[in-house]
């Protein structure tokens, strides 16, 4: 990472592994599908939440069938390039650095034209 500032404070700095294929798929498998970055839809990082996913269906006597959510996570696969630009490394240094010189380059134009204007 590029600035401290860009870490996430704990638990948000952990890294969830992806989880691999099973026969009868569960919600915190999805759950762990997303935070892994495999959904392409946010970094990967661990995202607290207050309830998990699925447990107010589960409350409602209404719990997602296993075939349910190997459709959702499938459907919410991400492909390969994808998961490439979602990845915070795919923003490479030497952009945050161009765009700085590039700022830095028109305050110096701009110093110079308001000094040799005088």
């Amino acid at each position: 990472m590029l600035f401290r500032s860009e870490t996430p404070p704990p638990p948000g700095n952990l890294r969830v592994p992806e989880p691999g294929g099973s026969e009868r798929p569960t919600t915190a498998m999805l759950k762990a599908d997303i935070d892994s970055g495999a959904t392409g839809d946010k970094i990967a990082a661990y995202d607290p939440g207050l309830s998990q996913l699925g447990t107010d269906d589960e409350a409602a006597g209404n719990a997602p069938s296993h075939a349910r959510i190997a459709l959702a996570r499938r459907t919410e696969a991400a492909s390969a390039n994808v998961r490439r630009a979602a990845r915070p490394a795919s923003l490479d240094a030497w952009i945050v650095l161009g765009f700085s010189g590039f700022i830095g380059a028109i305050g110096i134009v701009l110093s110079a034209a308001i000094w040799l204007g005088h």
